[in-house]
């Protein structure tokens, strides 16, 4: 990713919020502990100041949480200067409110130290987002070279050649997906993507998968209220799917069934994937790579907005995912 300006964060992210609460109180701690000549007057100096910071932080949050959209979609540089003069101009407006009821003078020192430490905030959060790239990169090209188990592909080949003879055009619908999928892992992994464009490459999947085991594998979808325009982590149903397939369905004989649902959930979407548990001697050793990996891309790409859950449950074993609820928003519009 190639990065032409600072970097604006995602003002909607509950991540960015912490940190910013956090960063921005902690500024305030500096500033009185610089200004203090009385370690008994510290905690006075420190409550007079937090009443004056404390509501223009909130009031700049809730602004920025407002125009976040658009802040995102201007240049790096002019995103950078509104953030700062929004900062300036809110502090400005709280020193003028201040100096109205208490009748005394209005002073700038707290508007430029606002703007002061917006931009520092700023410069951080460009620092830290640069020094993540190269465990985005890292993760991204874990995505592409972790994701599919040698094995499937070569079944998969001579899954396609045992029906060729018998139903030729099954073979090359099955050679298709084969195709689709591989593309899907060779693009450029860094941006979301649609998570219907998931639900649909996940489809392919489970096809070849059904042309090898058969009978063995049944797949029931409940995405009726499956919100589709949301935008998802490119390559995250078909490695839990893959998991599924590997641990729940091959190392038994008889059919067993891997359900997907995806629903809108009061913050986002939630996807929960679950398959059926061997007995212990049937079992296969895991060693929870995809799911490491899986949450290491989801926290890289939402923060702490996003959240991965397993275990087993009711003699199944679980996968929960929860995404907040994101969409293109040209497309929207």
């Amino acid at each position: 990713m190639h990065i032409t300006g600072p970097v604006i964060p995602d003002f909607r992210n509950q991540g960015i919020w912490l940190r910013l609460l956090l960063a921005a109180n902690g500024l305030m701690l500096v500033v009185a502990l610089i200004g203090n000549r009385s370690l008994a007057r510290l905690p006075g100096e420190v409550a007079e100041l937090a009443a004056f910071v404390e509501p223009v932080l909130l009031l700049i949050l809730a602004l920025l949480y407002t125009l976040g959209p658009w802040l995102q979609r201007q240049p790096p540089w002019r995103a950078f200067l509104w953030v700062v003069v929004l900062s300036v101009l809110v502090a400005a407006g709280m020193e003028a409110l201040l100096a109205r009821v208490l009748g005394s003078a209005i002073g700038w020192r707290a508007p430029l130290a606002t703007g002061l430490g917006a931009a520092l905030l700023l410069g951080w959060f460009d620092l830290r987002t640069r020094a993540q790239e190269p465990a985005l990169a890292e993760a991204r090209l874990a995505a592409l070279t972790a994701r599919i188990r040698p094995h499937f592909f070569f079944n998969s080949l001579n899954a396609v050649l045992g029906v060729m003879r018998d139903d030729p055009r099954r073979a090359e619908m099955a050679l298709e997906e084969l195709g689709e999928l591989f593309r899907a892992l060779m693009r450029d992994n860094r941006a979301l993507v649609p998570l219907s464009e998931e639900i649909a490459l996940a489809r392919k999947y489970l096809d070849i998968e059904k042309l090898r085991l058969g009978e063995r594998l049944q797949v029931r979808w409940e995405i009726d209220d499956c919100p589709a325009d949301t935008l998802a982590l490119p390559l995250l149903l078909q490695p839990l799917l893959e998991n599924a397939v590997y641990h729940g369905i091959e190392p038994v004989m008889e059919a067993g069934e891997i359900c997907i649902r995806i629903s809108a959930s009061r913050d986002g979407v939630r996807i929960e994937i679950d398959n059926p548990v061997p007995v212990a001697k049937e079992q296969r050793a895991g060693n929870h790579m995809a799911l490491d990996n899986l949450r290491e891309r989801l926290m890289l790409f939402y923060d702490l907005e996003a959240r991965l859950d397993c275990g087993e449950r009711d003699g199944r074993y679980c996968v929960c995912v929860d995404l907040p609820r994101r969409v293109n928003e040209r497309r929207a519009a």
